[in-house]
């Protein structure tokens, strides 16, 4: 039996013999070791504590004595021993020594010791997980351990919930349809089961929640319970929802102005064209001015409308360079006048007189950021107000000011005053409200560029300021280049396909008074075929015709030598990036927005010369 050291002690502990299991297992020979007392088989720190002579005192008492713990090798390792000491006496009854059975359980110690150590690193890991609710459920369901992220997730104690079964954290309707008894068995029957859905907490509150559940299996495959494991999805499933409803409102927004477009068209044509004659009366001048203004008002609120939508899908580009920031809170200021001189306000500005106040922008968007401000001062601001723009450096920013002494704002509008939309939810306060997009454009334009944005009033009646800080850069601002005189116009033979018989009439009346030879049509197999037959260098085309779409007239032309040399222009309501990227596709070589701009029209037609 040399998996096992056996020898024999006397009365006083002093080995007598000594098996061939002992000298393998321990080192020492037999000439080496007997006679000596078995204590040298001890650790030192054992060996103080008297444990040898112990050992042999309890044996003597009770006869044998089984334990377990280190013993040493000739050679100083150490190893971990099973022993079993047994008294031995004689036919009277008196003591004649002990008989030691030791056996070497290192592997196994060592094998528990790492079980040991990874069952300890788990049970921490799993009780620092704080993000993750873990815990282990019987067979039948009932909770046996309970985490820390278990108990910030649900507010549920380990011994307020330990024991009782996981359908507490259910509502109501999913314990009706014994959804918690399903999940056990989809994961029994699948090894495992994954879903999201509300679950409940102590306070009666739901949450959001990805659920794990993992069936244990002993070594003979019996069931032994689940581990569950759950995530909490609220903050994102909120953010999901508001993108979604983001998504949605930049798509209507789209389709918003594509709509207005279309009618604005043939109006804004139509004025070009009356404003080529001269007004026949008083009467007549003042309708031609008020469609004129209200006219590019309502552009410029389809304009905020796709600007807002743009920014939304990160579609809109910046065209940056170093600018003066003076020289932008002047131009604004100028270009407000109008505003404030139509409401009666006096406007001032404060710029330091010495400072290079340098931004890195579009120098457009940044404009449009402080005419915006100053619009909303100036309506928001009684006849007879007063309305300032300021400009500074404080430390590594730009700071711009626009502050009136206005209607102000209440605590509610003030935290919502950039909200998308939220402004003509609150007409009620604000009876100039529009569609409440100006200061959310305001806002996501000025984070565009790096900066921020804030809104301040002391409350109703009390005025309002706003106040812009961009980074400050320490560059020479960028000038831009004068642009060159274009050439006057060459006559060109122009085809208009647009199923808007208005708006296709106007456009031709514009280009012939310009000197265009213009046809029209006004669907897409007409078109097509008008196309083929008078071969021109420009074709303006609607893409929602009837018939035939614009893309498909595209591709026909495209694919017809005879019409190689032909400019294809998109005129559509549709101007977002992917539209643009599929006209460009089908072969249109530009993509033009309604209403618009005959000066547009007139550089392109300018630029082939």
């Amino acid at each position: 039996m040399q998996e096992y050291a056996i020898y024999l002690l006397d009365r006083s502990g002093h080995i007598v013999s000594w098996n061939r299991g002992a000298e393998k297992l321990t080192g020492y020979t037999a000439g080496e070791i007997v006679g000596r007392h078995f204590s040298v088989l001890y650790p030192t720190d054992a060996i103080e504590r008297r444990s040898p002579e112990r050992e042999l005192k309890m044996a003597q008492e009770s006869g044998r004595l089984e334990d377990e713990g280190w013993r040493v090798c000739k050679d100083g390792s150490r190893f971990w021993a099973s022993m079993a000491i047994t008294a031995l006496h004689d036919e009277s009854g008196a003591l004649r020594g002990f008989s030691n059975v030791t056996r070497d359980l290192t592997e196994r110690r060592r094998q528990e010791e790492t079980l040991r150590q990874s069952e300890e690193r788990f049970r921490v890991l799993v009780e620092g997980l704080k993000d993750c609710a873990i815990f282990m459920l019987d067979t039948d369901g009932r909770v046996t351990s309970w985490n820390s992220g278990a108990q910030r997730m649900t507010g549920y104690q380990a011994d307020e919930i330990e024991g009782r079964h996981f359908g507490a954290l259910y509502p109501q309707a999913a314990i009706d349809r014994k959804l918690p008894e399903q999940e056990l068995a989809m994961a029994r029957e699948h090894g495992r089961f994954e879903d999201e859905g509300p679950r409940l907490r102590k306070d009666g509150t739901t949450f959001w929640a990805n659920v794990v559940v993992s069936p244990l299996y002993n070594e003979e495959g019996v069931l032994m319970g689940y581990a569950n494991v759950k995530r909490d999805l609220t903050d994102r499933k909120r953010a999901e929802s508001l993108e979604q409803a983001e998504r949605r409102t930049s798509e209507f927004l789209a389709m918003l102005a594509h709509e207005l477009r279309n009618p604005l068209a043939p109006i804004n044509n139509a004025l070009h064209l009356l404003e080529l004659k001269p007004p026949a009366d008083a009467t007549e001048k003042w309708v031609r001015d008020v469609l004129r203004r209200q006219t590019g008002q309502i552009t410029r609120l389809i304009d905020d409308l796709l600007d807002v939508s743009r920014i939304t899908r990160a579609a809109i580009p910046l065209n940056r360079r170093a600018l003066d920031a003076c020289a932008l809170v002047r131009a604004a200021a100028e270009g407000s006048m109008q505003w404030m001189q139509a409401r009666g306000h006096e406007l001032s500005i404060e710029l330091p007189p010495n400072e290079a106040l340098t931004v890195l922008g579009d120098e457009a968007r940044l404009t449009q950021v402080l005419h915006k401000l100053l619009h909303n001062a100036a309506r928001y601001t009684p006849e007879g107000g007063r309305v300032s723009i300021a400009a500074r450096r404080e430390n590594d920013a730009v700071v711009i000011c626009v502050k009136d002494n206005g209607v102000g704002m209440d605590a509610g509008l003030l935290h919502s005053a950039f909200d998308l939309l939220k402004q003509g939810q609150q007409a009620a306060q604000r009876p100039q409200g529009g569609l409440g997009i100006g200061l959310t454009l305001v806002q996501r334009l000025v984070r565009l560029h790096g900066g921020t944005v804030e809104a301040h009033s002391a409350g109703p009646d009390r005025g309002s300021e706003f106040i812009v800080r961009l980074p400050a850069v320490n560059e020479a601002p960028v000038s831009e280049a004068a642009a060159a005189e274009r050439p006057g116009a060459t006559p060109r033979k122009v085809l208009v396909i647009d199923d808007n018989s208005d708006a296709a009439n106007a456009l031709r009346m514009l280009l012939e008074n310009d000197g265009h030879n213009v046809r029209v049509a006004h669907d897409g197999v007409s078109g097509l075929a008008l196309a083929r037959e008078y071969r021109p260098e420009y074709l303006l085309l609607d893409i929602g015709l009837p018939r035939l779409n614009g893309y498909d007239i595209a591709a026909s032309v495209r694919g017809d030598p005879e019409l190689r040399h032909t400019t294809l222009v998109a005129i559509t309501g549709y101007g977002q990036v992917h539209d643009r990227a599929r006209t460009a596709a089908v072969g249109f070589d530009h993509h033009l927005t309604k209403p618009v701009e005959f000066s547009e029209l007139r550089e392109l037609f300018r630029a082939k010369a």
